[in-house]
């Protein structure tokens, strides 16, 4: 099946034609009730989607796209458990780790939440005693760092939300976060540390992930210069499945807390990939990130589709990617804790809905995942946001607004606010010519000098963004908005008719890498590559010399 069948895709190609040149500014000069028709509310949060190209019939043809591919359908076979992740044949099942209902959850004839509730009763045991001081490292000390190692989902959600929650952060206890195999990553981190005090968490579910034992195996060796192999157990803890492995390394796998194939890497900060989260903040504060999370699943579930936070800014994504052929989309926080909230949407939906076959294995004709990115504001507006305003490419944004700040000593917010609410109002309205003129005018500006300068001050507007705004950036509200771009995320790959829970791209570089790197030695044979491979990996070889 292809959208671009669907009539009710074709009844969009034929509004596109009949709006592409509709001004917003007019369109709010025509409604004014437009804020109140185009904003919808979960909890304290709040989504304005009033500032995008669209009108009351675009909407209502949008949802109809939603309706006629069943999503509603999709998103209860999700969390039923039905192995919507077909080329791997499993669940996806992110939304059961946060279901604090507690309701059955049923996978291949079995509920799995005694399984998700022990595993969370296991991290709350081990951050007590960690807490506590019964947990202590080699020589009797109390840990006093948390070293995460992993990669990918296993690093960036967990990152995230620490740096986020930084403000919940426990008294004494440092969080620090390895996924880069270069090993200036894991030295600059280890150099500031003690090993009488650092515990590590290395997260793997196969634990063979190179770069993760790698860099594992590189920190072991680093507390070895100080402890002995028997006290590798008081410093290391892994989250995994392969228990073989595990012990091998070292592990007492009393210590392994579990995770299911049916939690996908970049899912997984709400599994026990997130006990580094717990460990920093506490179980009490994780859990409240997991019910953030499952107020956002409920709302998504239970609430209408033109109701729907993440289905409207999902559809409105498809409006601007296969309509008006945007190619990116920007995340833009504007609160400094946020600052790696836009690199995990990234991997969350550019590997999610990075692909270009369909679920049915055929080819695909028309756009798929955008380009992801963005960094906290008021920084990029002094860097990036030249070429949203004034580029010749549109590219709709996303501003994060939370209203209180957690350091109110610092006076800024008002003005941190300001410049969010601006952007968008600037991104909408544009300035026209006339305006331009008149300002011109103003300053001193007359004759050919005027005309020379005007042009280069208009701004075109009609920029699309939405604004989601709430009251303070809490563990809850965390969780609500990360729950909220994994379900966007997952409107788009139906509507597309993808698969957006695999990640068969990642594999390649992989197996590739594993074969390349025996052949940097010196005296290796080098198999079969294009020649500037081979000759890219003889020149390292004379380099290393």
């Amino acid at each position: 099946m292809t959208p671009l069948n669907i009539p009710e895709w074709q009844s969009l190609v034929r509004h596109y034609s009949d709006l592409k040149f509709v001004s917003m500014r007019e369109q709010f000069a025509l409604d004014s009730n437009r804020f109140e028709r185009f904003s919808i509310k979960s909890g304290d949060l709040l989504l304005d989607y009033s500032k995008n190209r669209i009108t009351q019939e675009t909407v209502d043809k949008l949802i109809q796209l939603a309706e006629a591919v069943e999503i509603q359908d999709w998103i209860e076979r999700m969390f039923k458990g039905e192995a919507i992740n077909h080329t791997e044949g499993r669940a996806v099942l992110h939304t059961a780790l946060r279901n604090r209902s507690n309701t059955p959850v049923m996978v291949d004839g079995k509920d799995v939440m005694p399984m998700v509730n022990a595993v969370l009763d296991k991290m709350r045991n081990f951050c007590e005693q960690v807490h506590s001081g019964t947990w202590l490292g080699f020589s009797g000390k109390k840990i006093t760092d948390i070293v995460n190692i992993g990669i990918g989902g296993s690093d960036l959600g967990p990152a995230m939300i620490c740096d986020a929650l930084e403000p919940y952060g426990i008294d004494g206890m440092g969080v620090h976060f390895v996924s880069n195999v270069d090993g200036t990553d894991l030295s600059t981190t280890l150099e500031k540390l003690n090993p009488e005090t650092t515990l590590f968490v290395v997260a793997s579910k196969t634990f063979t992930t190179q770069e993760t034992i790698t860099n594992a195996h590189s920190a072991r060796n680093w507390f070895l210069k100080q402890g002995k192999q028997e006290d590798v157990a008081k410093h290391f803890v892994a989250v995994s499945t392969n228990a073989d492995e595990v012990a091998k390394f070292g592990i007492d796998t009393a210590n392994m807390f579990e995770i299911w194939d049916w939690v996908g890497g970049r899912y997984s900060l709400w599994s026990a990939i997130g006990l580094p989260i717990a460990l920093y903040t506490g179980m009490d504060n994780f859990e409240r990130l997991l019910d953030g999370g499952h107020q956002m699943d409920n709302h998504f579930r239970q609430q209408p589709l033109k109701e729907n936070i993440p289905v409207i800014m999902g559809m409105l994504g498809i409006w601007y990617v296969n309509f008006f052929n945007s190619h990116t989309q920007a995340i833009v926080p504007y609160d400094h804790s946020l600052a790696r909230f836009p690199s995990h949407m990234q991997q969350l939906d550019m590997e999610s809905n990075g692909k270009f076959i369909n679920r049915s294995g055929a080819r695909i004709n028309y756009k798929t995942g955008p380009v992801i990115w963005g960094t906290p504001g008021t920084n990029g507006q002094h860097a990036y946001f030249q070429l949203i305003h004034q580029g010749t490419q549109l590219i709709p944004v996303d501003f994060v607004l939370p209203v209180n700040s957690h350091y109110p000593e610092c006076d800024h917010q008002s003005i941190l606010l300001a410049n969010g609410l601006a952007q968008a109002e600037a991104l909408m309205k544009g300035k026209t010519a006339e305006e331009v003129r008149a300002e011109l005018v103003k300053e001193g500006y007359e004759g050919k000098e005027l005309e020379a300068l005007l042009p280069h001050k208009v701004f075109p507007g009609n920029r699309p963004s939405n604004v989601l705004l709430f009251p303070k950036l809490t563990p809850e509200m965390l969780g609500q908005l990360v729950a909220l771009y994994e379900h966007k995320v997952f409107v788009q790959g139906v509507v597309w008719n993808i698969n957006s829970f695999d990640q068969w791209g990642v594999e390649l570089g992989k197996q590739l890498a594993k074969a390349i790197v025996p052949e940097l030695k010196d005296d290796a044979e080098i198999s079969a590559h294009d020649s500037s491979t081979t000759h890219l990996i003889k020149l390292i070889r004379e380099l290393r010399q």
